[in-house]
């Protein structure tokens, strides 16, 4: 599996899963604190 630092932290992140806990449809039945497609692409796409 590759691993990528996190950013500009020492944190070794996979590739394939980030934790993306937060991400979500918080009209849908997830948590009032997710953020929408649009935004949790965004963060991804920075993190990798």
């Amino acid at each position: 599996m590759k691993y990528k630092k996190f950013g500009n932290s020492d944190l070794n992140v996979s590739r394939i899963c980030m934790g993306c806990m937060g991400f979500g449809d918080a009209s849908n039945g997830q948590h009032s604190w997710t953020i929408d497609e649009e935004h949790s692409r965004e963060i991804v796409k920075w993190g990798l």
